[in-house]
């Protein structure tokens, strides 16, 4: 049970590392200065999407074999480690909205499908325990989210971000197909 909190928590801070939604954050917070309400709205979108994706791992995890959910959990994990592949070529905003609601409506659509929230539907998957695995995740990608809004605009200055998410893109990879392998009987 604390396994799936800590997976979840790891998963979801190392897969947001210079994931959109931290750069989103981090330039908002360099462009007003260190925004509470920025801070805020980021963390609860955190624990919004880590929740979904976690019962949505647990709902699928509910309607298909051990087998099934094993390949499951590497396909998910594969998809994980392609986003974190993608490269990021999203420009600054030139004129930041102030709007809260919007910038959550913008931070949930980009977290809904990536890396660090494939993660968390392929930990409350594999180890039914969508409770610690919504916690965990929310934990690690509000960390993340935090870590963007205390560095603001020298995170990308100053953190390599393509080169530890190539990293951790090729772990993630590496995970899914041992993963893949073993449902499959080849290891």
């Amino acid at each position: 049970m604390t396994a799936s909190l800590i997976f979840a928590m790891a998963a979801a801070f190392l897969a947001g590392i210079g994931a959109r939604d931290q750069l989103i954050v981090a330039r908002l917070s360099g462009h007003f200065g260190g925004s509470r309400p920025v801070l805020a709205v980021a963390l609860a979108c955190a624990a919004l999407s880590a929740a979904a994706l976690a019962w949505a791992g647990w709902r699928v995890e509910t309607l298909i074999s051990d087998a099934a959910e094993t390949m499951l959990v590497a396909f998910a994990l594969a998809a994980a480690s392609l986003e974190l592949f993608w490269r990021n070529r999203e420009a600054p905003a030139r004129e930041p909205t102030r709007s809260l609601a919007a910038l959550a409506i913008v931070l949930l659509s980009r977290q809904l499908g990536d890396g660090a929230r494939f993660c968390i539907f392929a930990i409350a998957a594999a180890t039914v325990s969508p409770q610690m695995a919504a916690l965990g995740g929310a934990l690690g990608g509000g960390a993340a989210l935090a870590m963007g809004w205390m560095l603001g605009y020298s995170l990308e200055r100053r953190v390599p971000l393509r080169k530890i998410r190539v990293a951790i893109g090729s772990i993630t990879l590496a995970t899914a197909l041992v993963i893949a392998l073993t449902a499959r009987g080849i290891v």
